[in-house]
């Protein structure tokens, strides 16, 4: 499985989205369950699945699906074009 389908499937579940409301141009404002604690599983699930910690303000910051693949990418993870 690519980080990309990772990421994907981690979005899904965390936010409780079908496949037709995913794509990488998904936007916070866009997920109604993307609130405070949305923001906690999220990083939780980033922690489990990529191994990477976002601190407290980046995991806050975060505003969408685009933004997850450039902190990760920023700090070592590697998502295929």
């Amino acid at each position: 499985m690519t980080n990309r389908s990772k990421l994907k499937q981690l979005i899904l579940d965390v936010f409780l989205l079908s496949e037709e409301e995913y794509s990488l141009n998904l936007k916070r404002e866009d997920i109604q369950t993307w609130d405070s604690l949305g923001v906690v599983s999220m990083a939780v699930g980033i922690q489990e699945t990529f191994g990477y910690h976002l601190r407290p303000e980046q995991a806050t910051a975060i505003a969408s699906v685009s933004d997850i693949i450039q902190v990760l990418t920023e700090n070592g993870v590697h998502f295929d074009v």
